[in-house]
């Protein structure tokens, strides 16, 4: 029997570069992956939906060439090379990992893991044991009850990624990140998209005034949004697909070629040996303390599995703090606050902290400051006019609450927000540090003056 310091159970965001952070500080290194290294978020996720929107975005700018005083003549797209492109991209990043590992000298075991007890995982019949044991499965596409998936008429984010054909219409079910980004790529495309969302606003965790921005955005490209809207029933037997849509208004039936369920996820907790070993979990998920470490001695869990954020960095970052731990660093709890969120889709969505109604609802006296893409130049020049910057600040102590963004790349600027937070800075010294013009940037310092009067180009 093969004998670690540490094996990985899984090899996406969080369990490879757990293995890699393990590696570093000397300890000897496995990893156990079913399918392929990177896991769903470089094969299957983040990196070949970016492939996707760019080929969208760049579409974008050709069907509008002539806003920029340019001609540009017999062009079209051609799907299946979108979709290949995607997928080189993802294949690319895959064999990036396998580089990584051989580098890092962490031994790569193929094959479904499932724990044991006494510090073992059992990999299609063979047996490896270690010191310590990081339980990072992630998840997969959530189905629910009323939407059940066969990966032909009723898809999950995976099937969309590789569709052999375009649809002509497409209904999206839900409208988190994965929803909205898909939404966007198809409308691109030429597919008529409706999206169909139970809550009241779209991107539902954002501030409300993102919500409503990127609505009107996408109801001007063209995307049909339906909100406080739920399907109770498909239809399947047809040539298309049928959904029956609750609405305020009544019942509704939505006629498509294709329904992309994008309602969440799923941990991957199940037959990986939990309850052989007594790991405790509720409501889907594993439980753990500060630190990854599960009631069991010897086995941790990082990721989509444990209650926090389910995003890659935010995998990453625990996996990190996990092993660092363990080698005996001194290290700090991961501030589940100060998490940046951001959504591909165009407009680009970005946020960290607080939103405004949930700063009110905390009972804090608040400063609150916007600056609209409509008055940056360089929005102007770019001909990315759509959107804002939101600030949200502590009026007593000048504390950053918040920060949330909507417009054409603040994917990229919301680390500004997330830095300045955890050097807990203040609005006066965010204003006070000179940004470049013309920047996109700038509108967050324009922002942070508008919050405390002193909003110049505004």
């Amino acid at each position: 029997m093969s004998k670690y310091d540490i094996i990985v159970l899984g090899s996406g965001p969080g369990g490879y570069v757990t293995a890699i952070r393990a590696s570093q500080l000397g300890f000897k290194t496995a990893i156990i992956e079913k399918e392929n290294l990177g896991g769903i978020c470089l094969n299957w996720g983040c990196i070949p939906t970016k492939a996707l929107l760019k080929s969208a975005q760049v579409f974008e700018y050709l069907k509008h060439a002539g806003d920029y005083g340019l001609t540009v003549k017999d062009f079209d797209k051609d799907f299946d090379a979108v979709i290949k492109r995607s997928r080189g991209v993802a294949d690319g990043m895959s064999k990036g990992i396998e580089f990584l590992m051989k580098k890092n000298k962490i031994d790569v075991i193929n094959g479904f893991g499932k724990l044991k007890p006494g510090k073992k995982v059992d990999v299609d019949g063979t047996e490896y044991s270690a010191d310590n044991i990081i339980i990072a499965t992630g998840a997969r596409s959530r189905e629910l009850p009323s939407l059940p998936q066969d990966g032909k008429k009723v898809i999950g984010y995976r099937e969309a990624m590789s569709l052999p054909k375009q649809p002509k219409k497409m209904i999206v079910v839900g409208s988190g990140a994965i929803g909205v980004e898909f939404a966007y790529f198809y409308n691109s495309m030429g597919t008529e998209v409706t999206v169909v969302e139970y809550l009241p606003n779209v991107v539902p965790v954002e501030d409300e005034e993102v919500s409503k921005q990127l609505e009107r955005s996408f109801k001007k490209s063209g995307i049909k949004i339906m909100t406080s809207a739920e399907v109770t029933s498909v239809d399947t037997s047809g040539k298309g697909v049928k959904a029956t849509v609750k609405t305020k208004k009544g019942e509704e039936v939505l006629e498509a070629d294709i329904i992309l369920s994008a309602v969440g996820i799923k941990s991957n907790i199940e037959n990986i040996g939990l309850e052989d070993v007594g790991i405790v979990i509720d409501r889907d998920k594993i439980i753990v303390n500060d630190f990854y470490q599960t009631n069991i001695p010897g086995y941790y869990a990082i990721g989509d599995v444990t209650p926090g954020q389910a995003l890659a960095h935010v995998a990453s970052a625990e996996g990190i703090l996990c092993v660092e731990k363990l080698a005996g660093q001194h290290v700090e709890a991961l501030d589940y606050g100060n998490i940046p969120g951001c959504t591909y889709c165009s407009p680009e969505i970005a946020s960290v902290g607080l939103t405004e109604k949930q700063a009110k609802e905390k009972g804090l006296d608040i400063k609150v400051g916007k600056f609209p893409f409509s008055a940056s130049g360089k929005a102007s020049a770019g001909g990315n006019k759509d959107g804002f910057v939101k600030v949200i600040f502590d009026a007593k102590y000048g504390e950053w609450l918040g920060c949330h963004m909507i417009g054409a790349g603040v994917t990229d600027m919301i680390a500004e927000a997330v830095l300045g937070r955890k050097l807990e800075t203040t609005g006066h010294e965010v204003l006070k540090a000179v940004h470049p013009h013309p920047t996109m940037s700038e509108a967050v310092m324009e922002a942070v003056a508008d919050a405390y009067d002193e909003v110049i180009h505004l």
